[in-house]
């Protein structure tokens, strides 16, 4: 089963795939998705009797999108990743899922997605 996740928007949006077996939820995270992110994805596969040993992989938009919401998304698809030895594709654009799927069953693993904010960083100067 291929976990996808965006984390872009205020709306945490995530889908379970598998072959033609689909599950889309949607959490309304605002300021809280870096407290509460692991125990929703928990909370949902939970509640398709699911666990993360049935997870195959992991599909995560890269942007661009909020800045903090896709630092959070990101790194937490990149450490699940890891620690369960998974792959992780990162993708953008309005098929971002279909392209994450196809990476995935092709074999590819970024391995460390990292996020398109889609323009340049500002950096700001120091007032003192």
């Amino acid at each position: 089963m291929i976990l996808l996740l965006d984390t872009s928007t205020p709306t945490c949006k995530l889908a379970f795939v598998d072959g033609d077996w689909r599950y889309d939820a949607e959490w309304e995270a605002g300021r809280g998705l870096a407290k509460g992110l692991l125990a929703f994805l928990d909370e949902q596969l939970a509640g398709q009797s699911k666990g993360w040993a049935d997870v195959t992989g992991l599909g995560v938009f890269k942007g661009p999108g909020s800045f903090t919401g896709l630092r959070i998304g990101i790194t937490v698809m990149n450490s699940l990743a890891y620690a369960n030895s998974l792959p992780v594709v990162g993708a953008t654009g309005e098929d971002w899922q279909g392209e994450a799927i196809a990476s995935l069953l092709g074999g590819v693993n970024d391995e460390i997605v990292l996020p398109e904010y889609g323009g340049e960083a500002n950096i700001t100067t120091p007032r003192k």
